[in-house]
């Protein structure tokens, strides 16, 4: 590693937090369905990275991995496409704030999906973080009974997408050893794109026909939050410890809380603060009893 490499690592960790913190701004701002500007993060982001995929690849004289890799890749996709519905459906329903901290405790189920499905043991400290943060998560969605059912939509779809993007995470993480990350990324950009496609055209959802601020909104979901986020947060992992960067990670919802706040009057109650802080400290912990394997859930976080 290095020493000058370290604080521009530092630099990009802080854009890359902001840019996952605008995500959810980008989706509530957006005169559009919540999966139609997920559809166009991807689709975009599936076009930016085109070129240096296949660049990459004819440079390296690879092909696209093995045909495991591939399928695993697309099934990735898939798992993110239904992430993002969730989520930007959330968003949709109840704001940024709460659907946002409900996904973020995608490495709560990561763990279970590893335990379940993998025989991986975890140790108990790991049960101690999860219960800490789904005790968090409930205050979060019992903390205001004048929202109604509103605000508990939203943040269940949020944990919805979380248990979906845990099943993204650890499909990526079985097909390493059978398909490049830079390829892994590209096609599973593009199954989501296509995932988001096929549930636009399922609901109905106009795909054209929104005014200019909104397609600049799309741009920049698609180019700020897909392409360049992604790129910044992986530099910063390759010059950082992991678990520097995973408790910075943590940060986005926080990020997305702050600017929710005076854009949209998006505000948590007592209850409700003292649940999200819960749900970061759970998690924190999950990520510290789990090892430095379990920062890279945030990799292509939302």
């Amino acid at each position: 590693m290095k020493a000058k490499s370290i604080p521009s690592a530092y630099l990009l960790l802080v854009l890359g937090v902001l840019s996952l913190g605008f995500s959810a701004i980008f989706v509530r701002w957006a005169d559009a369905p919540g999966t139609v500007t997920a559809f166009y993060r991807m689709a975009i982001g599936s076009l930016v990275m085109a070129l240096p995929f296949l660049a990459g690849t004819r440079r390296k004289q690879r092909s696209l991995g093995t045909r495991r890799g591939l399928w695993l890749a697309v099934l990735g996709g898939v798992f993110f496409g239904a992430d993002l519905t969730l989520w930007t459906t959330g968003i949709m329903r109840s704001g940024a704030t709460v659907p946002t901290l409900m996904a973020n405790t995608a490495p709560l189920w990561v763990g279970f999906g590893s335990w379940l499905l993998f025989d991986e043991r975890q140790p108990v400290g790991f049960w101690l973080g999860t219960l800490l943060a789904l005790g968090g998560a409930a205050m979060v969605l019992g903390g205001d009974p004048e929202a109604g059912a509103v605000l508990e939509s939203g943040g269940l779809l949020g944990l919805g997408a979380a248990v979906f993007y845990g099943g993204y995470y650890l499909v990526t993480q079985r097909a390493r050893d059978a398909i490049g990350t830079l390829p892994y990324f590209w096609v599973s950009t593009t199954a989501s794109a296509a995932t988001l496609l096929g549930v636009n055209l399922v609901l109905g959802a106009a795909l054209w026909g929104y005014p200019a601020f909104t397609w600049g909104l799309f741009l920049a979901t698609g180019l700020f939050v897909q392409v360049a986020g992604w790129m910044v947060i992986n530099y910063a992992q390759g010059h950082l410890p992991a678990s520097l960067v995973s408790v910075t990670m943590l940060g986005q919802p926080v990020v997305t809380a702050l600017i929710a706040w005076p854009f949209f009057g998006e505000t948590l109650n007592g209850w409700q603060f003292v649940g999200g802080a819960a749900v970061l400290a759970g998690v924190y912990w999950v990520h510290r009893q789990r090892g430095a394997s379990a920062s890279a859930v945030f990799k292509e976080s939302l």
